[in-house]
């Protein structure tokens, strides 16, 4: 499917034709549908902010103003207010923010990775100011699931992947992963990929499971692959110049939303990965999932250190300051996660002590 770009002038008639009076109008636009992960954090912004002002949500899912590289100049231009979008896409602009395509840097516990994006230092201090230099206040960044490849032929190794197209995001650090994993990166805009995929131009790309089922890729596809690689990473910012015009009252509306719409997404994906892999197995049974073992993933992982060199490359003058932040917010959340587990131990042992004793 392909997505033209709107004019100024259709845009604001589309705008003036579905909302409200701008004032009382702020206008959101994301990469997914209405139901996928993305979506579903909005919906639940626009209720917040909506039940606790007098301010209206419009919402416009992937494909309603074009693709991503339009919403985001949108929302740097003022005709949106916010913008969801993944730092694959804003790398061009925001190097640093390539920082999320090392391999293996995230972890793959969801309790480590959601304490890391709740209070990350990176992202919570060193990241804004970057942002702000585009024209965009970094709302929060949050975890969208475990990012997997869909392929025609089986990868168990690097060499599987020899001479395999590999559609993804128009990110540097990103083709520079695929081509340390042995792949032929191949950037393209996301509604010319199932098509790319049916044709044979290219043969494979990566996303997590709800949206590999939810856009269908598993009809193109015959393989999945859990790597463990990386977890989709993505950014909700407003424009500045908007965010810095607003009364307290207002960006404290803004703020609460955002921080219980975090909340409400790290609880919708409870299970969401296992649940769409599932459908996916009903809707074609010939599919193949394959999760790696840690000695499959072996020559994967050792790839880390020639991307994230890249990275310091690449990654713009605070690359080495993010990436060294970074690596200690995850080593903090670790050790969080590491006394809650020892706490939740010792807990449960009392309480068998406890049910002895009774």
């Amino acid at each position: 499917m392909t997505y033209k770009t709107l004019t100024a002038a259709s845009l604001a008639a589309l705008i003036l034709g579905t909302g409200g009076a701008l004032a009382e109008t702020w206008r959101y636009a994301f990469e997914e549908a209405m139901e996928e992960v993305q979506g579903k954090f909005a919906q639940k912004f626009k209720e917040e902010v909506e039940a606790n002002s007098e301010h209206e949500v419009q919402l416009f899912p992937f494909g309603t103003l074009g693709e991503s590289a339009d919403i985001m100049e949108q929302a740097q231009s003022g005709i949106l207010q916010f913008v969801d979008q993944s730092p694959g896409f804003t790398g061009a602009l925001i190097p640093e923010a390539q920082v999320f395509f090392v391999p293996y840097l995230l972890p793959a516990d969801q309790d480590t990775l959601v304490d890391f994006f709740r209070n990350s230092k990176a992202i919570n201090e060193l990241f804004p100011p970057l942002y702000a230099e585009q024209g965009l206040e970094l709302l929060t960044m949050f975890p969208e699931g475990e990012v997997m490849m869909t392929t025609t032929n089986e990868v168990t190794s690097p060499a599987d992947l020899n001479e395999v197209k590999f559609r993804v995001m128009t990110n540097p650090l990103l083709v520079s992963s695929y081509q340390a994993f042995g792949a032929t990166p191949t950037p393209l805009p996301w509604g010319e990929v199932y098509g790319a995929l049916q044709t044979g131009i290219i043969q494979g790309q990566e996303n997590p499971a709800f949206f590999i089922e939810s856009t269908k890729m598993y009809e193109v596809t015959d393989y999945i692959t859990r790597a463990g690689h990386n977890n989709f990473t993505t950014a909700v910012m407003a424009n500045k110049d908007f965010y810095d015009g607003l009364s307290d009252e207002d960006k404290q509306v803004v703020n609460e939303a955002i921080s219980v719409a975090f909340d409400y997404i790290v609880d919708y994906q409870t299970g969401l990965t296992e649940e769409s892999l599932e459908k996916i197995k009903e809707a074609k049974p010939s599919i193949t999932i394959t999760t790696l073992t840690d000695e499959q993933r072996q020559p994967f992982m050792e790839t880390a250190d020639a991307v994230e060199q890249e990275f310091l490359k690449i990654g713009g003058p605070k690359a080495q300051e993010i990436l060294d932040q970074m690596k200690a917010d995850l080593a903090a959340a670790a050790a969080g996660s590491s006394e809650s587990d020892a706490e939740d131990g010792s807990a449960d042992e009392a309480a068998e002590g406890d049910e002895d004793q009774g």
